[in-house]
């Protein structure tokens, strides 16, 4: 109970952890939406989405022993991996912050990346029916 000025006000007592429940709470409806769907972060943009609507890239080694990323449509692929959504803006935003590299260690060249960025990207509903593996 305090008291302001003449007249006396009830206020509820508030448990120490309510506030952490609370953003726990809003957190938890906010991610009800993606309940069925794995959902990874875009690192170009830095927006969440659905697995499904995210283009993977994946750091491997090619035969020269050389560090490359590669485009894994199927997403199947072993390693490392990091995700774009298919619109030019965020494979624009991820190679000007250089995201790429910072996303899979020790990848260094991005101008494979760009050249794909800007004859290759998939439509943005079409990229589960391809079944390819492109090199970066």
């Amino acid at each position: 109970m305090r008291r302001t000025g003449p007249k006396t006000v009830l206020t509820p007592k508030i448990p120490e952890g309510a506030a952490k429940l609370a953003k726990k709470a809003v957190a938890a409806q906010s991610e009800a939406a993606y309940a069925n769907e794995a959902v990874r972060t875009c690192i170009g943009c830095r927006e969440a989405g659905a697995r499904l609507q995210l283009v993977r890239l994946v750091r491997c080694t090619n035969s020269s022993g050389e560090t490359e990323a590669l485009v894994d449509v199927k997403r199947r692929m072993p390693g490392r991996g990091a995700w774009l959504h298919p619109k030019p803006e965020c494979w624009k935003l991820a190679i000007k912050r250089r995201a790429i590299g910072r996303a899979l260690p020790g990848v260094t060249d991005v101008s494979d990346v760009e050249a794909f960025a800007k004859n290759g990207l998939p439509a943005q509903g079409k990229t589960r029916t391809t079944n390819l593996i492109v090199p970066l």
